[in-house]
């Protein structure tokens, strides 16, 4: 194959056959033109079509297409004798990027524009406007055809009218290695960025762009998606590899990059050439050209009669615009939406509403309120429209649970539109029709009319978009329904995180105690409840003692959440119930209080218990790891889990939970579903994740109905094993961390008898590895608790005088010795000495370990006789044991040594302690 240099600089055929002169001379020194723009190769005989050319990164416009070697360019020298009737263009622009002195400023969305640009003034001189096009582009010239084709569907009428006449005679595409799509999980930036690199290194400015901006591209060539059913398209791809530097090789846009699966009307075609030589053909015989000449010979055969019916439906769209009133105004109604007679704080967000949907509509403004499911969502995007209804020419609501149901909606807004606009021939057909799809379409199109700009669209329940990562086939893309025409204001409510087209404003938690206390007034009709608060008190911490404490602590258990306040505000306005004992069902019988609570017209059918379940749907169908975390989450404490205290019980853990605490990656990607669906949110400054309390309510009773004694004592190991894995210095903050999560698995070991029946070494070892995390946060009481259980139940399961047992006894002494309780510490440690002596033998070193511990309590109380006789026989025994120079016998030594300077025995408290220093330097040595 001919080799190809790209991107030379054009000079003049002319030798300079002069030696340099003193004096310039000018007529020698212009430049050829540049070659950017529209070229004509052939004119066509009687052309009925246009077929344009248009070329790739460091392409050329007349270049990119010709083998230079025979210097053929096969659309000008083949392919007007194969289809004569078609005027045949090539369009380039500069796409330069060795160059240092014409780096262009216009990237691929400039040059998208200056390619309408180009063909519309073109084609308006030539009085062609109409005619059909079918484009070939190559590479990344794709790319810039699709920017383009974009930017001409969304002109409006008016000065940009024209502009949009590109894509309404845009017949076919030949798209000729572009990369749609990374393929094999390669981002599409990382794509195109590997075409560049057949030219450039990568940090030439215009790789740099790409890599920057190419989340952003990806997103807006989603775009193109609703539009590319109004084209024929063939995607043309590479087969042989293309020779880079250093004799290396690389597939530039494979095939899984360079074809689009399931896009309608589109063809795949190889094409036995590298990246750069798949457009170049010397003559008729090549066998990619016999290809390319073949489908297009079919295209321009076909075009004439379909974009001719485009035009005629065109003038029809026109002409029913004409007969449409041009205030576009429409009576307010909110018919069918769920509505709430009082309409509680949010302040804040409705500033933010307002400030993020300022201006006439000319361009388009998208809004996106995100939180929990219950959070008052839908409420609040209510009350914007209520409050801003002057400001809008018309205010549609549509309802996006499941894409049918918003075609349902889009039905009631077409019949609303016709009942006001009985003339628009567009909106009476798509009725008539009853097709949903044309409904769809026929609404897209009014809200695109010209200066029909002041609508705003309400999408509310959007919880299912289709996302990167999102394979539930129910998901749809709700830009699909968006309006061609960049213009009007769209509100979108949505649970998922992913969800990130416009502006997003976080609906979260209601922090003013006196907010969460209106709602339960309002619908309780309890109007006394706010007694004894001010106005200025809105937390609980400033609540003066006059307010009602059942008040407070119901409103402090919902904790902000609209649709729980809203609940038990409307089963407290039905019953006589008293807040006291709504309080102790809410904790006692959870599920069937919610069950009897009574619908909310204001939440849509959505009651407390039921209203996650979508969101546990859309979780189980996409991430089975992230139920079960979700489950496990009943039996830990709804505040602050993180990634350490899970992998601490790794340890014989079942498989799926394992999986999860592998490593920290592999958490977090399990947490992010659970984020994404607003179930779970970070904490602030911290590496924990936390989840509102009645969410945590819901997962215990309604997730964990039946409750499940692995998924407990899962947790009692994550937390037991927690308390041995933190280094010294943060001990004190980790069991800070770890004691709401201890006392909530303590909990389940109180509330359930089957936890005795259960796998008892290894559950009551975690219980009695908990005793200890409350001593040290000086929770004395918790762990007498702690302690108490695991020695009743080792009583019971291997008698008074197991080891197991006998440790545990010895630790309710320390417990009790720390408490000042003197005579039970004593009690304790002289029944785990008789029992270790019984079982072990007086010279055990677990033995040794009471013996210091009563040497301890005998000291405290003043009795240094027989705390010497402890410490001596400790002493020894270490000695035995261990030997002369181990740290438990050196600790020993010391605790002789300060008995004697106590008692003023100076001289032998010296030389326990100069033997211990002695040892413990030989020890260092």
């Amino acid at each position: 194959m001919p080799s190809v240099r790209w991107l030379k600089t054009f000079k003049s055929r002319e030798k300079d056959t002069k030696a340099s002169s003193s004096k310039t001379d000018l007529t020698k020194t212009v430049p050829e033109p540049l070659p950017y723009g529209i070229k004509v190769l052939a004119d066509g005989i009687d052309p009925v079509v246009d077929i344009v050319a248009v070329h790739g990164l460091n392409g050329h416009r007349e270049k990119t297409w010709t083998v230079e070697n025979v210097d053929v360019n096969w659309l000008r020298d083949l392919l007007p004798s194969d289809i004569p009737n078609a005027r045949i263009i090539t369009w380039g622009y500069d796409a330069n990027t060795h160059s240092t002195s014409q780096i262009s400023a216009q990237y691929l969305y400039d040059h998208a524009n200056t390619l309408i640009t180009d063909l519309c003034l073109k084609r308006r001189l030539t009085k062609t406007q109409d005619r059909p096009i079918i484009f070939v582009v190559h590479s990344l010239g794709g790319i810039v055809l699709k920017s383009a084709l974009i930017h001409s569907d969304a002109a409006r009428q008016g000065a940009l009218e024209e502009h949009r006449s590109i894509k309404i005679s845009t017949y076919g595409i030949l798209f000729m290695g572009t990369p749609h799509q990374g393929g094999n999980g390669v981002h599409l930036g990382e794509a195109m960025v590997k075409v560049a690199s057949i030219f450039v290194t990568a940090d030439n400015k215009i790789l740099k762009h790409l890599e920057r901006d190419s989340e952003w591209l990806q997103q807006q060539l989603s775009q193109y998606a609703p539009i590319s059913r109004d084209f024929v398209t063939k995607f043309a791809y590479e087969i042989f590899p293309t020779p880079i530097a250093l004799g290396r090789t690389i597939m530039v846009v494979p095939h899984a990059s360079a074809v689009v699966p399931g896009h309608a009307d589109a063809e795949a075609v190889a094409i036995p050439a590298n990246h750069l030589d798949m457009v170049k053909f010397a003559s008729r015989e090549n066998g990619g050209y016999e290809k390319v000449s073949g489908y297009l010979q079919i295209l321009v055969e076909e075009a004439p009669d379909a974009i001719g019916a485009r035009w005629e439906e065109q003038g029809r769209i026109q002409a029913a615009q004409a007969d449409s009133k041009e205030d576009f105004s429409l009576p307010f109604s909110l018919s069918g939406v769920p509505d709430i007679d009082q309409f509680v704080g949010r302040e804040e967000e409705l500033f933010k509403m307002k400030e993020a949907f300022q201006g006439d509509g000319s361009q388009r403004k998208v809004v996106i309120l995100h939180g929990l499911g219950g959070m008052g969502k839908t409420q609040l995007a209510v009350a914007f429209m209520k409050e801003q209804r002057d400001n809008y020419s018309a205010i549609f609501w549509s309802s996006g649970n499941n894409e049918d149901t918003l075609k349902q909606s889009f039905s009631g807004i077409a019949n609303r539109l016709h009942n006001e606009y009985p003339r628009s021939t567009l909106l009476k057909t798509a009725v008539e029709e009853k097709n949903a799809d044309e409904v769809v379409r026929a609404v897209k199109r009014w809200l695109s009319m010209r200066k029909n700009t002041r609508w705003i669209m309400v999408f509310d329940n959007i919880d299912n978009p289709k996302l990167p990562g999102n394979k539930d086939p129910q998901a749809y893309d709700i830009r699909s329904y968006f309006p061609e025409a960049h213009q009007g204001s769209i509100l979108i409510t949505t649970r998922s995180s992913g969800l990130k087209i416009g502006k997003v404003i976080s609906v979260k938690k209601l922090v003013d105690i006196q907010q969460s206390i209106k709602i339960l007034i309002f619908t309780s009709g309890r109007v006394t409840l706010d007694q004894g608060i001010s106005s200025h008190q809105y937390k609980i911490s400033m609540i003066n003692s006059a307010a009602d404490p059942h008040a407070l602590k119901l409103v402090e258990k919902l904790d902000g959440l609209p649709l729980a306040l809203a609940t038990a505000g409307a089963y407290l306005g039905q019953v006589l119930t008293s807040l006291k004992d709504y309080l102790r069902y809410y904790d006692t019988s959870w599920l069937k209080l919610q069950e009897t609570s009574p619908d909310l017209l204001s939440y849509d059918d959505r009651a407390l218990y039921s209203t996650w379940n979508l969101s546990l749907e859309h979780i189980r169908n996409q991430n089975k790891a992230a139920e079960k975390l979700l489950r496990l989450w009943a039996y830990f404490d709804n505040q602050d889990l993180w990634f350490q205290l899970l992998a601490a019980g790794s340890e014989g853990s079942p498989e799926w939970f394992s999986t999860i605490v592998v490593d920290e990656l592999s958490f977090n990607e399990v947490i992010r579903f659970l984020c994404d669906h607003a179930l779970v949110e970070s904490i602030k400054d911290s590496n924990g994740y936390s989840m509102h309390s009645c969410v945590h309510a819901w997962v215990v009773h309604v997730l964990n109905a039946d409750r499940e004694i692995s998924m407990a004592k899962l947790a009692l190991t994550c937390v037991s094993s927690a308390t041995h894995t933190t280094h010294v210095g943060e001990h004190w903050a980790i069991g800070r961390r770890l004691l709401p999560h201890a006392h909530k698995c303590f909990e389940s070991i109180i509330c359930d008898s089957e936890f005795e029946l259960q796998d008892i070494p290894n559950i009551w070892n975690a219980v009695h590895k908990l005793g200890p995390l409350y001593g040290d946060q000086s929770k004395m009481e918790e762990a007498e608790a702690m302690y108490q259980r695991a020695l009743k139940d080792y009583e019971k399961a291997w008698g008074p005088e197991h080891t197991s047992t006998l440790d545990t006894v010895n630790n309710l002494g320390v417990l009790y010795k720390s408490q000042g309780k003197m005579k039970e510490a004593e009690a304790m440690y002289q029944r785990a000495l008789k029992g270790k002596e019984r079982a072990w033998g007086p010279g055990h070193t677990s033995t040794l370990d009471t013996v210091c511990n009563l040497g301890d309590l005998y000291e405290s109380e003043g009795n240094m006789r027989e705390a010497e006789a402890m410490y001596q026989r400790a002493l020894k025994g270490y000695e035995k044991a261990y030997g002369p120079e181990h740290e438990e016998t050196l600790d020993a030594a010391n605790r002789l040594g300060d008995l004697y300077k106590i008692q003023g025995r100076i001289e032998e408290a010296g030389a326990m302690y100069e033997r211990a220093k002695k040892s413990s330097k030989t020890i260092q040595t």
